[in-house]
């Protein structure tokens, strides 16, 4: 009896010190790997050590512009383009991320080589819209926008500023341009 109680604790210590290591390219609602809705722009260097972090700084800092922070591989493959909340603040959290790398996936697998069909079968679409060049699908569930590029619908579409686009009118075919979350919405 003591040698089947002192293995059941011996296991359930290797079990519990066994923690699950965070996929780096893994997509949530509030986190894109280790990076979280609540990272300072100062904590970014440690959790991007692997990758290079170019920092754009617009030529008037005082304007109230934002200062995107471009994420790349070592190898030169870029990541991801993170927008902090405040400019040239390093305690700033970050405000939202544009997903490039089609290595980064929701816990659903949608990345930026899926397609309207994969959004829209696997989330319910809070509000489509259209822009000048594009149409903005938002969905709230993961404080996502995902961006199709105008090219991708109809002729009669693609102009017409006017018309109110639903999701029936984009192709299940038409592929996501790139996509971002905001940390904003929430």
């Amino acid at each position: 009896m003591y040698k089947s109680f002192f293995s059941l604790i011996i296991l359930s210590l290797i079990f519990s010190s066994c923690k699950k290591e965070q996929n780096p390219f893994e997509i949530g609602k509030q986190h894109i790997g280790l990076l979280t809705d609540s990272t300072q722009v100062r904590d970014l260097k440690s959790i991007f050590a692997k990758d290079s972090l170019v920092r754009f700084t617009s030529g008037d800092e005082f304007a109230g512009s934002k200062n995107n922070i471009e994420i790349f591989e070592k190898g030169g493959a870029k990541l991801l383009v993170l927008t902090p909340k405040q400019a040239l603040d390093s305690t700033s959290v970050i405000e939202s991320i544009q997903i490039i790398d089609p290595r980064y996936k929701t816990g659903k697998n949608i990345t930026t080589l899926s397609t309207f069909k994969d959004i829209s079968s696997t989330y319910k679409i809070s509000k489509i819209n259209s822009l000048i060049n594009s149409v903005l699908i938002i969905v709230n569930e993961l404080n996502a926008s995902f961006v199709i590029d105008k090219k991708e619908l109809p002729a009669n579409l693609r102009f017409n500023m006017d018309v109110k686009i639903e999701a029936t009118h984009i192709p299940d075919n038409a592929k996501i341009k790139y996509f971002f979350l905001n940390w904003t919405m929430h």
